[in-house]
């Protein structure tokens, strides 16, 4: 069982890619990655809301995340979503880790 994180950036004037890219860029997502625990960690344009980035970030469990919050990689993300004056919503899911057969059909390969 995983935890799935979908955090949705909102800024003006494209201030939630440059955050994004500056995450990208200072290293910060590459060392987030490396966390033991981090399972997937990416960002997302919304194509009908650029102002928008997605962050699918998944973590092996619960206390994975804890330490992650504990990090001092967590204060270099808060100084960059107020240095860029950015708003977030989140969504939290617990991974199910099944695929039932009549789901599957659905799926392209």
């Amino acid at each position: 069982m995983s935890i799935t994180v979908n955090l949705r950036y909102k800024g003006v004037n494209g201030a939630a890619k440059k955050f994004a890219e500056e995450m990208i860029s200072s290293g910060t997502v590459e060392a987030i990655r490396n966390e033991n625990g981090n399972l997937r960690y990416e960002y997302y344009i919304a194509l009908d809301d650029p102002e928008t980035v997605l962050l699918i970030d998944s973590w092996k469990n619960q206390e994975s995340i804890d330490i992650h919050h504990a990090s001092p990689m967590m204060g270099k993300i808060m100084a960059l979503r107020e240095k860029y004056d950015l708003h977030m919503t989140v969504e939290r899911y617990i991974s199910d880790d099944s695929m039932p057969d009549r789901d599957e059909s659905f799926i392209r390969k």
